[in-house]
């Protein structure tokens, strides 16, 4: 006679929690280059161009940026950018090129409590190599499209960005308002 069997769950806390956390993390990090492996590595660019034609594992690196916005099923939704930016922000000295190019990701809660804040003005998020099931039009998820993480490497940890006074402009602005002075000096003199 077959009896049920009851699982009962029990919350970790404290330290116990940090460290199941780690061991997931952990085993998470050595199976992603197995499956990377299985993957079709793609850009950002190309997943959105070929987005109709893509199936199955994708392979793409980028710069986390945005928000995290963690939902209630266990997982943290945000941006993967994967242009220039992500390597030669504008504010470290590269150059302005091309558009933002991103695909939203869906990545695991276990995996995102573990990263840097996300990249915007000041800060460059993260530098990562997912990989995960690419989603075109999920019916399940109101037609949205992205890559549903099952791996992720951290390439580049994300860092501050210091900007870094345009000398030339504000001596242009000096000229322009001592140009504007001498200019309205002169029309009250003329005026006289």
């Amino acid at each position: 006679m077959l009896r049920p069997i009851r699982v009962h769950l029990v919350y970790l806390e404290g330290q116990v929690k940090r460290v199941a956390l780690l061991a997931v993390v952990m085993l998470l990090t050595l199976a992603a280059p197995a499956a990377a492996q299985e993957g079709r590595r793609i850009s950002v660019g190309e997943l959105l161009q070929e987005a109709a034609t893509v199936n199955g594992q994708v392979v793409v690196v980028g710069e986390l940026i945005g928000d995290y916005g963690f939902r209630s099923d266990g997982s943290m939704w945000t941006q993967l950018n994967g242009d220039t930016y992500a390597y030669d922000p504008t504010l470290e000295g590269g150059p302005l090129t091309g558009g933002n190019v991103g695909v939203a990701v869906r990545i695991p809660t276990a995996i995102a409590e573990l990263l840097d804040k996300p990249g915007g003005y000041r800060v460059r998020g993260p530098v990562v190599r997912v990989v995960g099931q690419w989603e075109y039009h999920d019916p399940h998820r109101g037609g949205e499209s992205y890559i549903d993480v099952t791996a992720l490497d951290i390439l580049e940890p994300g860092q501050g960005l210091v900007e870094h006074p345009n000398y030339l402009v504000i001596a242009v602005g000096f000229v322009l308002i001592a140009a504007a002075a001498l200019l309205r000096r002169g029309s009250i003199r003329a005026r006289r």
